[in-house]
């Protein structure tokens, strides 16, 4: 059982390294608050161009949408066919096109990390009834036997601390990519509802 849970342990400990480089690259360079903010300021001065130019110094997921999103702007403010209407759904469309393509990235080997939890609490149980298991064993035979019964109860307490150990930093870690996760995809949904209203308001 005890190789089991270390190697849950190591599980957790790659997966949790994996999603903080991810998470690190997909936020980007700079505060996502202030990049908002800027991007915004730029679409309120027409200068597009400017904005773009941004994302590309941010980068990550969070400039991936709003790019993507300032060239639809650009294609729909020339674009004579389309009514306003149009426009706004075809702008819409593709800033949700390309939020759908980030968020897969965001939430990768959550799932994983979740299941460690899980597992990790029901291999240390499992430890620990074998272990008391093993001390009960010990007492059966009439003389108790010390060493198999110091044995047993040793082998479930270093299940149990190896079990409530790995389910704890997998639960801590979870919640904190969790968030992460929420306040990327907040900025995109914020960043996107932006580009929109300016165009709506700029388009009669």
């Amino acid at each position: 059982i005890v190789p089991f849970l270390l190697a849950t342990n190591f599980i957790i400990i790659i997966f949790t390294i994996e999603r903080f480089v991810s998470l690190a690259k997909a936020k980007g360079k700079g505060n996502i608050n202030k990049f908002v903010v800027k991007v915004r300021g730029l679409l309120g001065g027409k200068d597009i161009a400017s904005a773009k130019e941004a994302c590309d110094t941010q980068r990550g997921s969070l400039a991936n949408v709003v790019l993507a999103g300032l060239t639809k702007y650009e294609h729909m403010d020339a674009d004579s066919e389309m009514n306003k209407e149009q426009k706004i759904e075809t702008l819409k469309k593709e800033l949700e096109e390309a939020t759908a393509l980030e968020l897969p990235m965001l939430s990768k080997n959550l799932v994983i990390l979740s299941t460690c939890a899980s597992i990790a609490t029901l291999i240390g149980l499992i430890g620990t009834v074998l272990g008391m298991i093993k001390s009960f064993a010990a007492m059966a035979g009439g003389t108790p036997d010390t060493a198999q019964l110091a044995t047993g109860i040793s082998e479930a307490l270093i299940n149990t601390a190896l079990g409530i150990f790995a389910s704890t930093i997998a639960i801590i870690f979870f919640n904190l990519f969790s968030t992460k996760v929420d306040q990327l995809t907040h900025s995109m949904d914020e960043a996107s509802f932006t580009i929109v209203q300016d165009f709506t308001a700029s388009h009669k």
